[in-house]
């Protein structure tokens, strides 16, 4: 297990959360993720990562939830850019596929959790069985579910399975971070015109994506649901302000780092046995011509 770090955006254990008094607008302190803040965070995150690979006692699971448009990709991409390819691997989970309908709904995330040693991130997750699901609970009818389901009862079933899976997790060494990036309506507005405007990034835009600003009220009251049931000390849900990307990337930066500094990570020590086996490869070396 480890501590949360502290942060104004970590969701409280105690259910507590409300999405109303969640800011979707950068605080009045901190830095943004560019210049001398970037290049500093890039290089600690990429010794921290190295340490981490080497320990080869712990694994990491970064989660990423978002409303369309609130700056997912992007955010992985500025802030792992400073880790070592070979020690990051990012899945990102969409529509099910056939095979993934004939198992349990945690099966597909399951199966890309990362090793000891190495950083795995969830661009979506398990948690869209508790979000989109559930604003589109037909979707449920294709899920080949055992009986009749009892919509009173399922989610909080779904959520009860992901924060027992989550405990287990932690218990066997996986750090566990949760960011919801929290955009606000207006945003994302704002930011599907973007991709409207420019030919660039109109293979960005979906036209289903407008369809589902629709049920922004039905969304939101599904992401406090899953929050208030899941964050817990051992892996806690940050909701970030997502209104201001380069905001946005720094404080997820910051929590990133804060835990990796804050969980014990070192080099291996040679033991006895270890040390006289260097020494009698280095005298074998040293003898070379």
């Amino acid at each position: 297990m480890f501590e949360a770090p502290q942060s104004p955006y970590l969701v409280p254990f105690d259910g507590s959360f409300t999405v109303a008094a969640a800011s979707t607008r950068p605080g009045t302190n901190g830095t943004s993720h560019k210049g001398k803040h970037r290049r500093q965070r890039t290089e600690d995150l990429n010794k921290l990562q190295r340490v981490l690979a080497a320990g080869d006692r712990h694994a990491v699971l970064l989660v990423f939830q978002a409303m369309d448009a609130a700056g997912k990709d992007s955010t992985i991409r500025s802030v792992m850019q400073g880790v070592d390819p070979s020690g990051c691997q990012v899945f990102s989970f969409k529509k099910p596929s056939s095979l993934e309908l004939d198992h349990d709904f945690l099966w597909r995330t399951t199966c890309c959790l990362p090793e000891r040693g190495r950083i795995g991130i969830f661009n979506r997750s398990q948690y869209e069985e508790v979000l989109v699901v559930r604003v589109h609970p037909e979707i449920l009818g294709y899920q080949k579910l055992p009986g009749e389901i009892d919509q009173e009862t399922i989610w909080d079933d779904r959520l009860a399975s992901i924060r027992q899976q989550e405990e287990h997790l932690a218990r066997n060494g996986t750090v566990i971070l949760k960011f919801w990036l929290n955009v606000s309506r207006e945003e994302q507005k704002r930011r599907f015109i973007s991709r409207l405007d420019d030919p660039d990034k109109n293979w960005k835009f979906e036209p289903k994506d407008v369809v589902e600003r629709r049920y922004w009220d039905d969304y939101m009251h599904a992401y406090e649901a899953a929050l208030n049931a899941t964050s817990r000390p051992w892996a806690p849900w940050y909701a970030i302000p997502a209104d201001n990307k380069s905001y946005m990337r720094a404080r997820v930066a910051d929590i990133i780092i804060a835990t990796l500094q804050n969980i014990g990570l070192q080099y291996p020590v040679p033991s006895a046995k270890d040390r006289a086996e260097f020494a009698e490869a280095r005298a074998e070396l040293e003898a070379e011509d």
